[in-house]
């Protein structure tokens, strides 16, 4: 296990359209598609509902990565929300995904790559999994602006295996940063 502030606590996939991903001891991302033998894994669109208005647009959510931090601090609130409990595949310690601009490559081991695209634009199949979750994930500033907290999407550059302990290395993008939008 590596010893650091930015390192993988948890990986999870599952090959069916479910809400939660049962989290394992290894997953296998493949460059432009995704983690191997999960749903959402595709060069194209693979969420059922962006697919009904969208079936040809490229998949720009190959892999859904949050911070324990934010699963920690929902328990604290009265959610139970284990690894993979919000259908993420990559649970990360030390890092502040949100804060990271479009374009940010995570290299998560010693050879995956992937590439931020966006924040996860949740659904209310959240408040299914635990009643009323759905209002600490998003929710209004004081300024009116939405505050999305359910983790950011990415797309995969370099294939490689992932798993728990893993480091994870930060390379910010060049120029002018751009915040993350939902995706």
């Amino acid at each position: 296990m590596t010893i650091g502030p930015a390192h993988v606590v948890a990986v999870a996939r599952d090959d069916a359209h479910r809400f939660t991903k049962p989290t394992r001891d290894s997953i296998r991302l493949i460059a432009g598609l995704g983690v191997e033998g999960d749903a959402h894994a595709g060069a194209l669109v693979q969420h059922r509902s962006r697919q009904r208005t969208g079936a040809t647009a490229p998949n720009l959510r190959q892999v859904h990565l949050i911070h324990a931090e934010l699963l920690e601090e929902l328990t604290g609130r009265g959610y139970d929300v284990a690894p993979g409990g919000l259908g993420e595949n990559v649970t990360t310690r030390g890092i502040d995904l949100l804060g990271l601009p479009v374009g940010t490559r995570l290299r998560l081991g010693e050879e995956a790559v992937v590439e931020l695209t966006g924040l996860r634009n949740p659904c209310t199949q959240i408040n299914g999994y635990r009643e009323g979750l759905m209002k600490q994930l998003v929710h209004r500033d004081a300024s009116g602006e939405v505050v999305r907290l359910a983790g950011v999407m990415s797309i995969v550059v370099t294939g490689g295996v992932v798993r728990p302990g893993d480091p994870v290395d930060i390379t910010l993008p060049a120029g002018a940063p751009h915040p993350l939008q939902a995706v």
